[in-house]
Order: C-alpha cells, then structure tokens, then sequence
C-alpha cells in the first residue's frame, strides 16, 4: 500500500513483482496443498505421521496444507512417495494468439 510522500524504491518495486507473481501462481500451490490434505486424511495419517514419513516437521506440513509456503519440489516428492502418488508437473506450451 503506497501512502502519500511514499517513494518507491528499486527493491520496493521487486518486492512488489515478486508478491505479484506469487499470487498469480497461488491457486496451484492452494490446489496441491488441498490434496496433500485430502490424501493423508483418507490415509488415516495425522499431520506429526506425515512428517515422520517425509523427513520434516509437523508444522511445515501445516504450512503446506495451508498454502502458506510453496513447497520444494525434492519435499513434494518425499511427501508424494510418503501417500503412495506420483507426483506429476509438466510444462505445457502457452496457447499463441
């Protein structure tokens, strides 16, 4: 938020894109979370059972489910072995105007 006699500097304006795309990416970092969540509960597994089985904590799977943080693709990985998934990312070309 910019209040009056603000000036934006260099690194004010890159904080700024970084937060911008961060959020654009942010439903697919809220749609992996919501089904790490959904998987481990039809596990049965609690989220300290996760961490154990991934090699992290309790509360950076919190974070995860939360959405607080996008994950590292080396912990997806852990986590998707830990529910029995495969983890799938894939780059797809743009459609061209």
């Amino acid at each position: 938020m910019l209040y009056k006699g603000t000036h934006l500097t260099a690194d004010s304006i890159e904080r700024f894109r970084e937060r911008i795309a961060h959020a654009e990416h942010a439903w697919f970092f809220a749609q992996i979370a919501d089904q790490v969540a959904q998987r481990r509960q039809a596990l049965g597994l609690s989220q300290k059972e996760l961490a154990h089985l991934t090699g992290t904590t309790q509360s950076a799977i919190a974070r995860l489910e939360r959405g607080g943080r996008p994950p590292r693709i080396d912990t997806l990985l852990r986590i998707a072995q830990a529910l029995d998934c495969e983890l799938a990312v894939q780059l797809e070309p743009k459609d061209e105007a």
